[in-house]
């Protein structure tokens, strides 16, 4: 390529992030150069400034933080030096970004037509109704249901799976230059993660459209990205083309990143004691549309049952039963042999207690305006009455217990952390109640495999410590081979098959679990392209909703 094709050009990008009255160094002279057409992977754990270079690269740094020094050149452009007026002018028509959540992302009172068609028709590419006709034409290349209707339905009418989708076909509509994807598939299971990122590939392959794709999961980049780089607490560590940088990595750093989860918990005996939360016969709906269909489990205290199937299968509706939030239209849950009132609102609050959850969608479970000593401290306070100085030292302890130094940490806001730190305070708020089961749901989907490993040990540790029950809902099998006793497949509401671990991932398997199985990503970055022509070719969907 030519000094001509170069799109994105970055020399030495500083940013510095606000800690009381002081600016910290997140990012520290890091260099990209982008080319028209080329997709750049950015790969590091959480906090290594992936979504803050992202975001630099349209000109924008979050609330707290400040690009101080470097040149950021899109086109011939200088964002630093650009005028607020030509930045609006280039974000969302040449410059388009796909966030992690969009669940979080989307406005939930506005239909998904009328944010698609926002920026085009006020950039003046197309006018309302051919921005419409545009949308249908993208929804179909992005193989969403239904192209014609599902533009005007709510964001919460659709699955999670698809709503990504739309964001990123909303991100296509003024035909950008440049897509910076930060963690599109993160929080979707292994099925409907193949169908994103086959629809993300197309897109960008027919369109020309350069991207920045930031993860965290090494088999996913390897699927998308031309080159590689690696980052590490916002310094550069290298960069090569996708095959060199998996086949022959140079730093030691990056090979510990390749190096296949060493962690899995020791084998538990068969469970001798009675469980500590039982499923009965349950079935649930919302409204009229059923949800769950007569399932029944158990849960042993120092074991961990992992629930695993697709978008929409009622694993997490199975874990709003168990904490009373939805009560079930048939069946019982038990705790310790006797059955809960099932509606939360009639549980002791020793019963409230002794069930806690940790949330998928960190972004939107912890509130953005209290800080973390509140949002740890209130169930600290709320269940075992600490109060002032014990209080405080609880609360220190619970974020020395996730990894964070709570001199740092302890009054800082949500918005001051990364996605990963995020979902490490979910974790520290449900231990603050000193509960005897978890339901964890998805609390490893946004973390990188360093860092969700030192989350996994320390769990099993608690586990082992505390004598505590888990409920695992994952679409990982990954995470389900390290730190699961139990594993039950659900589809559509029910359960399609359960037993110990080493039982569930023996052959043969059930049709469900075994397309479930074959789903997982491997390093290898012709693998989504070699699957989807076997499927092809054999007549098999890519998920189990087609």
């Amino acid at each position: 390529m030519t000094k001509k094709d170069v799109l994105l050009n970055i020399r030495g990008l500083k940013i510095e992030g606000k800690s009381g009255d002081d600016w910290l160094a997140i990012v520290n002279g890091v260099n990209l150069t982008l080319h028209r057409g080329e997709v750049l992977g950015l790969i590091g754990e959480s906090g290594a400034g992936k979504s803050t270079i992202g975001l630099a690269a349209m000109g924008f740094a979050r609330d707290g933080c400040r690009i101080s020094d470097g040149v950021i050149e899109f086109d011939g452009t200088d964002l630093r030096e650009a005028s607020q007026d030509q930045l609006r002018r280039l974000r969302g028509k040449r410059i388009a970004y796909v966030a992690q959540s969009a669940a979080a992302s989307f406005n939930p009172a506005h239909k998904l037509m009328d944010q698609y068609c926002e920026a085009p028709v006020r950039h003046g590419v197309m006018s309302r109704s051919q921005a419409e006709k545009d949308a249908v034409e993208l929804y179909r290349k992005m193989q969403l249901p239904d192209p014609e209707g599902i533009g005007f339905r709510f964001p919460h009418q659709v699955s999670g799976g698809q709503l990504q989708r739309a964001m990123t076909a909303m991100a296509m509509s003024c035909r950008p230059d440049l897509i910076i994807f930060d963690e599109p598939t993160t929080a979707l299971d292994v099925t409907t993660q193949i169908e994103v990122l086959a629809a993300i590939r197309d897109i960008v392959e027919q369109f020309g459209t350069a991207a920045i794709y930031i993860t965290h999961d090494l088999a996913v980049v390897a699927q998308m990205a031309d080159r590689i780089k690696i980052l590490l607490k916002g310094d550069e560590v290298e960069e090569a083309d996708t095959e060199t940088m998996l086949s022959a990595p140079k730093d030691d750093y990056t090979k510990s990143l390749w190096a296949v989860r060493s962690f899995q918990r020791a084998e538990q005996a068969a469970p001798r004691d009675k469980p500590v939360v039982s499923l009965r016969n349950i079935s649930a709906a919302y409204g009229p549309v059923k949800v769950l269909d007569d399932i029944s489990f158990d849960i042993h205290p120092r074991r961990t049952v992992a629930v695993v199937g697709e978008s929409g299968s009622g694993k997490s509706t199975a874990a709003r039963v168990i904490t009373g939030l939805l009560p079930p239209t048939r069946g019982e849950v038990l705790f310790d042999g006797e059955a809960l009132p099932p509606d939360y609102r009639k549980r002791t609050r020793d019963q409230l207690r002794h069930a806690q959850m940790i949330y998928q969608m960190a972004d939107t479970a912890l509130n953005p305006k209290l800080t973390l000593r509140r949002l740890i401290g209130r169930p600290a306070q709320m269940y075992l009455g600490l109060r002032g100085r014990a209080l405080t030292e609880r609360i220190r302890e619970l974020l020395d217990l996730i990894e964070l130094e709570p001199d740092q940490y302890i009054d800082r806001l949500p918005s001051e952390l990364s996605g990963g730190q995020k979902q490490r305070i979910g974790i520290a708020r449900a231990l603050a109640a000193e509960p005897r089961f978890i339901i964890c749901d998805e609390v490893t989907s946004a973390l990188d495999q360093i860092v969700a490993e030192g989350i996994l040990r320390l769990l099993d540790k608690l586990q082992s410590e505390f004598n505590l029950a888990y409920m695992f809902i994952t679409h990982d099998l990954a995470t389900v081979r390290a730190i699961a006793d139990d594993v039950v497949v659900m589809q559509k509401g029910r359960v399609v098959e359960q037993g110990p671990k080493p039982e569930m991932f023996a052959p043969p398997h059930e049709p469900y679990t075994e397309l479930l199985l074959s789903s997982v990503p491997e390093m290898d970055p012709d693998w989504l392209t070699k699957l989807l022509e076997q499927r092809s070719r054999k007549g098999l969907p890519q998920s189990a909703d087609q």
